[in-house]
């Protein structure tokens, strides 16, 4: 046996009782079967925004200046993206609860779901300011402001689906219910059982709503974003700002949190600001000095999407046998070489996910110090040249900003970024071989059963 197969062996003897821990806890069981009943949506909407933000410059003008009637073919193609990705935390706020009652041995689950996305709603800012064109005075528009239901909402649903369902099922098992009299149809006689436990509920999240009212930030959402934005203020343009910037954008993103759309608010002007810094010194005949920049992070940084996730999903395709993973591995390809990486965050998935939190937090480190230290000694050129959409691959993006040495640089890393993640999505491979191999198991037992002996004519076989 190689040196190498021993290290995995090693690392998979130690992950595995972490994954048997993890397949029976009902929190991660919820949330797995959570991200796994909107995965078709994630998938379907993502699909459409690889169509609409492909990087080619004449397609992205077609689509913006191709009408339909009064719409554009942009904004048409945006729409199932907008109707799906766009509204991640209202599914999940519904389906959290849902599940979750199933663990909590609640008999109705619509109820619970119900209830937690309610919940959910009543934690939310409901006011969206709107200042009219041409005008200076700001309006407060009774609403659901939109940029909360989208994958900034997701932390706040999952814990409003579990503090919610928990109160809920407390409430109907030892609290006072209404009870209808026999011959009630089933579902009046759900509704008035779940009227008591869902009113105190609801009054619970009442309650909180009035508690972060009573803060400087006015409401939960507000309050974690805002307490979350603290420790990015004051950073400045070194490997270790960026380092600790997309190492706590990591940390928000196992949460269900879209890290990056915190730290961008923060850290993206200081990155605007070096990159200007260096077109100014380029205009001016010296050399660009500001390695840490907008187009080192967008490039440089990480690779098919928040965790580096590219080289996750070749090592799903390569090495990975069973049927979960390597279906997941051959959808979310496409996707992954235009750094979308919705499939692998809420189809593997990768949020709350403990075995795969080492990996994913390992490969953008790698890829930042690596891309540096390179840069720092003359190796690779710093990265100057055109603000890239984010949907610009791998390779042709490191060419475009720091020539062939920039998308040499980009290979090394993107397979580095393989070898880091094999030993934990192995882990997970084996036990998903070991459940479809049970499944199986229990199918042709279930066949065995209902195979009609009596039916059988003995004398003629």
């Amino acid at each position: 046996m190689s040196s190498s197969s021993k290290v995995l062996d090693v690392i998979e003897d130690k992950l595995m009782p972490l994954a048997t821990v993890v397949g029976k806890n009902k929190y991660l069981l919820t949330l797995r079967d959570t991200f796994a009943t909107i995965m078709p949506l994630v998938i379907a909407g993502s699909l459409f925004t690889l169509v609409k933000s492909f990087p080619v410059d004449a397609w992205t003008n077609f689509l913006t200046n191709t009408m339909l009637g009064s719409i554009s073919l942009s904004d048409l193609i945006n729409v199932p993206s907008a109707c799906t990705l766009s509204l991640l935390a209202m599914f999940v706020a519904f389906l959290v609860g849902y599940n979750f009652a199933e663990h909590e041995k609640i008999s109705d689950r619509i109820a619970a779901g119900l209830i937690s996305f309610v919940t959910w709603i009543m934690l939310m800012p409901q006011i969206t300011e709107f200042t009219p064109e041409g005008s200076i005075e700001v309006f407060n528009v009774a609403s659901i402001p939109t940029g909360w239901v989208g994958s900034k909402g997701v932390f706040v649903a999952i814990v409003m689906g579990f503090l919610s369902v928990k109160i809920y099922g407390l409430m109907v098992k030892n609290g006072p219910t209404i009870k209808m009299p026999e011959g009630t149809p089933p579902s009046v006689s759900r509704s008035f059982a779940a009227l008591i436990p869902g009113t105190v509920t609801i009054f619970v999240a009442l309650v909180l709503r009035l508690v972060f009212a009573l803060t400087p930030w006015g409401d939960a959402f507000s309050f974690i974003y805002s307490f979350l934005q603290i420790p990015l203020q004051n950073l400045g343009g070194t490997v270790f700002a960026q380092a600790f910037v997309y190492l706590f954008a990591h940390v928000l993103w196992f949460f269900g949190i879209h890290g990056t759309n915190i730290t961008d608010s923060v850290y993206a002007p200081i990155l605007l600001s070096l990159s200007e810094q260096n077109t100014a010194a380029l205009a001016a005949g010296l050399p660009a000095t500001n390695i840490i920049n907008h187009q080192f992070q967008a490039c440089f940084a990480k690779y098919g999407g928040a965790g580096s996730t590219l080289s996750l999903v070749i090592a799903m395709l390569l090495f990975c046998k069973s049927k979960r993973i390597t279906m997941l591995g051959r959808l979310s390809i496409a996707p992954g070489i235009f750094n979308i990486n919705e499939p692998i965050m809420f189809g593997l998935p990768m949020v709350l996910n403990p075995i795969m939190l080492i990996p994913f937090l390992l490969c953008p480190m790698i890829n930042i110090f690596g891309s540096w230290a390179v840069m720092a000694a003359g190796l690779v050129p710093v990265a100057t040249g055109p603000i890239l959409t984010w949907s610009t691959p791998a390779i042709l993006s490191g060419f475009l900003l720091a020539g062939w040495q920039g998308a040499v640089l980009q290979v090394v890393l993107i397979i580095i970024g393989v070898f880091v993640y094999l030993p934990f999505i192995k882990t997970l491979d084996k036990q998903y071989l070991a459940e479809e191999a049970a499944a199986q198991e229990a199918d042709a037992a279930s066949e065995l059963d209902d195979l009609d002996l009596d039916s059988l004519d003995l004398d003629a076989l």
